[in-house]
């Protein structure tokens, strides 16, 4: 076994302000995130969409393979397909493939099969896994590295100030063929990206959090 390949770390990262400071302000920014299905068309610029990539790009993964692709979407004529593409599959979801329990869960955030959002935000980023490296290697902790890189993505243009969803219709086969990806490409994640409308709600219930206590267990 060959040694591994280590280098000093010096690019450590230091805040100018004491941790818990840092902390505060982040988790400020963070609680008044919301999954926004109301969104302006105001543009974003490519140079912004870029900087969210990078920041989503600086995530672990397993070995080092960072098996994902952010496929940024602005053309009006590939958002129209999409949208026409999801809302068929939310059509069947809604009709017959979801129980009652999940439609009753869903009835709060006052969700449907229309997607209107997927054509009025000037972004759509689908972020795909890769199933394997482009020259066909293994990728490890595959859906764990992707979740890791999608959040940073999130939190980053929360950071900018820009509004998102994580929008799942399932099953997403229709986004690598409407976008041409190639076979070893599978869509994780739909992200419409941009900016709040005026009178944008979000739903009441969405703003609740479980206390500290029920989500964090020290021993």
């Amino acid at each position: 076994m060959t040694e591994p390949d280590l280098v000093p770390f010096p690019d450590r990262y230091v805040p100018p302000v004491p941790a818990d400071e840092a902390l505060r302000t982040f988790h400020d920014a963070l609680r008044r995130r919301r999954s926004v299905r109301e969104f302006s068309d105001r543009p974003v610029p490519r140079a912004t969409i870029e900087w969210l990539v990078r920041c989503a790009h600086t995530a672990p993964s397993g070995a080092n393979k960072q098996p994902w692709r952010f496929v940024c979407v602005q053309d009006p004529a590939i958002k129209k397909r999409i949208r026409a593409a999801a809302e068929q599959e939310e059509r069947e979801f809604y009709a017959r493939r979801a129980n009652d329990e999940w439609l009753r869960d869903l009835e709060p955030l006052g969700t449907d099969e229309n997607k209107a959002f997927l054509e009025v935000a000037p972004w759509l980023v689908v972020v795909f896994q890769l199933a394997q490296t482009d020259q066909g290697g293994q990728v490890y902790y595959l859906k764990e590295s992707v979740g890791l890189a999608a959040g940073m993505f999130l939190a980053a243009a929360q950071l900018a100030g820009l509004a998102t969803l994580t929008h799942t219709p399932s099953p997403m086969k229709f986004l690598g063929e409407v976008l041409g990806r190639p076979a070893h490409e599978r869509a994780f994640l739909l992200i419409p990206v941009g900016y709040p409308a005026d009178e944008c709600r979000v739903p009441r219930a969405a703003l609740h959090k479980k206390p500290l206590d029920e989500v964090m267990v020290v021993v």
